[in-house]
Protein backbone atom coordinates (compact mmCIF):
# COMPACT_ATOMS: atom_id res chain seq x y z
CA UNK A 1 0.00 0.00 0.00
CA UNK A 2 3.17 2.88 0.60
CA UNK A 3 3.07 2.95 -3.75
CA UNK A 4 -0.59 4.30 -2.96
CA UNK A 5 0.56 6.88 -0.24
CA UNK A 6 3.52 8.30 -2.85
CA UNK A 7 2.90 11.76 -3.48
CA UNK A 8 -0.94 11.75 -1.46
CA UNK A 9 0.57 13.20 1.63
CA UNK A 10 -1.73 16.36 3.20
CA UNK A 11 1.24 18.96 3.73
CA UNK A 12 1.09 19.56 7.56
CA UNK A 13 0.09 23.63 6.81
CA UNK A 14 -2.23 25.04 4.13
CA UNK A 15 -2.63 28.77 3.58
CA UNK A 16 -3.41 28.53 0.24
CA UNK A 17 -4.64 25.94 -2.75
CA UNK A 18 -3.61 25.21 -6.21
CA UNK A 19 -6.77 25.58 -8.83
CA UNK A 20 -7.71 22.41 -8.45
CA UNK A 21 -7.40 21.51 -4.99
CA UNK A 22 -10.55 20.91 -2.05
CA UNK A 23 -9.52 21.53 1.93
CA UNK A 24 -11.40 19.13 3.37
CA UNK A 25 -11.89 19.63 7.43
CA UNK A 26 -13.69 18.24 10.41
CA UNK A 27 -17.00 20.65 11.02
CA UNK A 28 -19.67 20.06 13.36
CA UNK A 29 -23.28 19.97 12.22
CA UNK A 30 -24.28 23.16 12.79
CA UNK A 31 -21.87 24.35 10.95
CA UNK A 32 -20.28 27.11 13.37
CA UNK A 33 -16.48 27.43 11.56
CA UNK A 34 -15.10 29.02 14.45
CA UNK A 35 -11.91 27.11 15.27
CA UNK A 36 -9.38 24.87 14.04
CA UNK A 37 -9.16 23.47 10.27
CA UNK A 38 -12.65 24.96 10.33
CA UNK A 39 -11.87 28.67 10.73
CA UNK A 40 -9.32 28.26 7.75
CA UNK A 41 -11.74 26.80 5.75
CA UNK A 42 -13.90 29.44 6.42
CA UNK A 43 -11.49 32.78 6.14
CA UNK A 44 -9.78 30.90 3.26
CA UNK A 45 -11.23 28.43 1.39
CA UNK A 46 -15.06 29.35 1.33
CA UNK A 47 -16.80 27.51 3.85
CA UNK A 48 -20.30 28.50 5.09
CA UNK A 49 -21.12 29.08 8.19
CA UNK A 50 -24.62 27.49 9.12
CA UNK A 51 -23.46 24.49 6.96
CA UNK A 52 -21.55 21.49 8.35
CA UNK A 53 -21.36 18.99 5.64
CA UNK A 54 -19.89 18.99 2.10
CA UNK A 55 -18.33 21.32 -0.57
CA UNK A 56 -18.68 24.69 0.21
CA UNK A 57 -16.52 27.14 -1.67
CA UNK A 58 -13.11 25.45 -2.14
CA UNK A 59 -13.58 23.24 0.77
CA UNK A 60 -15.15 20.20 1.90
CA UNK A 61 -16.71 19.45 5.47
CA UNK A 62 -17.03 16.04 7.46
CA UNK A 63 -18.63 16.54 10.01
CA UNK A 64 -16.55 14.93 13.31
CA UNK A 65 -18.31 16.51 16.63
CA UNK A 66 -21.91 14.95 16.77
CA UNK A 67 -20.32 11.48 18.62
CA UNK A 68 -18.26 8.38 17.97
CA UNK A 69 -16.55 7.47 14.74
CA UNK A 70 -19.75 5.36 13.49
CA UNK A 71 -21.56 8.67 13.29
CA UNK A 72 -18.46 10.19 11.29
CA UNK A 73 -17.98 7.01 8.84
CA UNK A 74 -21.40 7.83 6.66
CA UNK A 75 -20.37 11.42 6.08
CA UNK A 76 -16.80 9.84 5.29
CA UNK A 77 -18.38 6.99 2.90
CA UNK A 78 -20.27 10.35 0.96
CA UNK A 79 -16.91 12.45 0.61
CA UNK A 80 -15.17 9.52 -0.85
CA UNK A 81 -18.05 8.70 -3.66
CA UNK A 82 -18.17 12.41 -4.11
CA UNK A 83 -14.30 12.21 -4.97
CA UNK A 84 -14.65 9.60 -7.02
CA UNK A 85 -17.24 11.71 -8.95
CA UNK A 86 -14.89 14.73 -9.25
CA UNK A 87 -11.46 13.25 -10.46
CA UNK A 88 -10.44 16.82 -11.96
CA UNK A 89 -10.20 17.58 -8.00
CA UNK A 90 -7.59 17.21 -5.47
CA UNK A 91 -9.04 16.32 -2.38
CA UNK A 92 -6.48 17.44 0.72
CA UNK A 93 -8.06 15.47 4.11
CA UNK A 94 -6.70 17.58 7.09
CA UNK A 95 -6.59 15.66 10.23
CA UNK A 96 -10.50 15.76 10.94
CA UNK A 97 -11.33 15.08 13.94
CA UNK A 98 -7.94 15.14 15.51
CA UNK A 99 -7.88 18.67 16.94
CA UNK A 100 -11.54 20.42 19.01
CA UNK A 101 -13.18 17.00 18.12
CA UNK A 102 -10.57 14.96 20.60
CA UNK A 103 -10.20 11.72 18.24
CA UNK A 104 -6.85 10.08 17.59
CA UNK A 105 -5.33 9.28 13.90
CA UNK A 106 -5.55 5.57 15.53
CA UNK A 107 -9.39 6.45 15.38
CA UNK A 108 -10.29 8.34 12.64
CA UNK A 109 -8.03 6.97 9.62
CA UNK A 110 -9.82 3.36 9.41
CA UNK A 111 -12.58 5.05 8.27
CA UNK A 112 -10.70 6.29 4.84
CA UNK A 113 -9.43 2.85 4.28
CA UNK A 114 -11.66 2.79 0.57
CA UNK A 115 -10.00 6.05 0.10
CA UNK A 116 -6.56 4.74 -0.22
CA UNK A 117 -7.15 3.13 -3.64
CA UNK A 118 -8.83 6.78 -4.75
CA UNK A 119 -5.91 8.84 -6.78
CA UNK A 120 -7.44 11.85 -6.14
CA UNK A 121 -7.55 11.64 -2.40
CA UNK A 122 -4.27 13.06 -0.16
CA UNK A 123 -4.52 12.04 2.89
CA UNK A 124 -2.07 13.38 6.14
CA UNK A 125 0.83 11.45 7.13
CA UNK A 126 -0.53 10.05 10.73
CA UNK A 127 -3.29 8.41 8.60
CA UNK A 128 -1.35 7.07 6.33
CA UNK A 129 0.74 5.38 8.89
CA UNK A 130 -2.34 3.75 10.47
CA UNK A 131 -3.21 2.80 7.14
CA UNK A 132 -0.38 0.84 5.82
Amino acid sequence: MDKKRKGRVTPEWIDDLQENQVFVFGSNLAGMHGGGAARIARLRFGAVMGNGVGMQGRSYAIPTMQGGTETIRPYVNDFIAYAKEHPELTFLVTPIGCGIAGFEPEDIAPLFENACNVENIWLPESFWEVLI
